[in-house]
């Protein structure tokens, strides 16, 4: 797996030759400069491929990084010259096109190709489809809008998600049994009474 973006599904179709290398969260000072919340491997790659757009494509932004920490990466973006401006930029998605990024081995992908795939549990039965990929620093998660509505969260690992079949636009997950203990329970309160 290469962690390469938070992604969400929407109802804009997906640009599939960009990927979201980052987000900016925020102004850092008076100067312009920004926070940016990098979703590359090496935080710092977020400024390795040239410039960056929004997602819209229609801004365009070279990233100089300052400095960098467990939170993130400061950065000057071209064009963003005051706290005014780094505000106004908040928020933005920060995208370069995919034949910037490195070739992935065989195996390999993107967290932005997972993004509308079909999920389904060990036994073949469906259970809904990715909606969002992200990281809230407990590792990787993966959001799926359920087939019966609401929606889940399941650790992107070996363990839960056995299987990614991007080839037939589909994912396997094994969720741990504590996810559906709760459920089981709720059902078996309801015979008793």
């Amino acid at each position: 797996m290469t962690n390469s973006s938070k992604t969400s599904a929407s109802d804009k179709p997906l640009d599939v030759n960009r990927v979201c290398v980052g987000v900016v969260t925020g102004p850092h000072g008076l100067k312009g400069d920004v926070k940016i919340k990098s979703f590359t491997a090496n935080l710092k790659d977020v400024a390795a491929y040239g410039p960056v757009t929004d997602e819209s494509g229609e801004q365009s932004f070279e990233i100089r990084i300052i400095s960098s920490n467990q939170k993130g990466l400061v950065a000057e973006l071209s064009g963003v010259n005051d706290r005014n401006a780094a505000e106004a930029v908040q928020g933005t998605e920060l995208y370069v096109s995919r034949d910037k990024l490195p070739a992935l081995d065989e195996g390999e992908f993107y967290y932005s190709d997972l993004i509308g795939l079909a999920v389904e549990n060990i036994d073949g039965e469906a259970i809904g489809i990715v909606s969002l990929i992200d990281n809230y620093g407990a590792g990787d998660v993966m959001e799926i809008e359920l087939e019966d509505g609401g929606t889940e969260m399941f650790l992107m690992s070996r363990d839960v998600v056995p299987e990614i079949d991007l080839e037939n636009g589909r994912i396997v997950v094994n969720p741990p049994t504590e996810i559906y203990a709760d459920e089981g329970h709720a059902d078996e309160e309801a015979e008793e009474e």
